[in-house]
């Protein structure tokens, strides 16, 4: 079961992403805003964890700059959520791959 809110400790640990990062994106992109408790704390929905993939699938694997995954964001949000989607398939698959090889060994 899947939870409704994670922390930004759980996310960043979830992607490998630091907190400072996080909370950075979430200045820059507007479509990045998570929950904030009465204290000032954090709370990230899955719908924000798929924009922080999304951040980091057009700044990472498309190297764009921010402006240029800001306005990719804001145009094509269903394109790159495909784009991103399939990315994963394939990493998911090759590290199968590996692993099927590797037992054949």
């Amino acid at each position: 079961m899947k939870k409704l809110y994670y922390s930004i400790t759980e996310v960043s640990k979830m992607l490998g992403i630091s907190a400072s990062n996080l909370r950075y994106w979430e200045k820059e992109f507007h479509q990045l805003n998570p929950k904030r408790n009465a204290k000032g704390t954090r709370f990230y929905t899955q719908e924000d964890i798929d924009i922080v993939k999304q951040i980091m699938f057009l700044v990472h694997n498309q190297n764009l700059t921010l402006e240029g995954a800001r306005q990719k964001l804001s145009q094509k949000k269903d394109h790159v959520a495909k784009q991103q989607e399939i990315i994963e398939r394939l990493q998911r698959v090759r590290a199968e791959l590996k692993g099927i090889a590797r037992a054949l060994d």
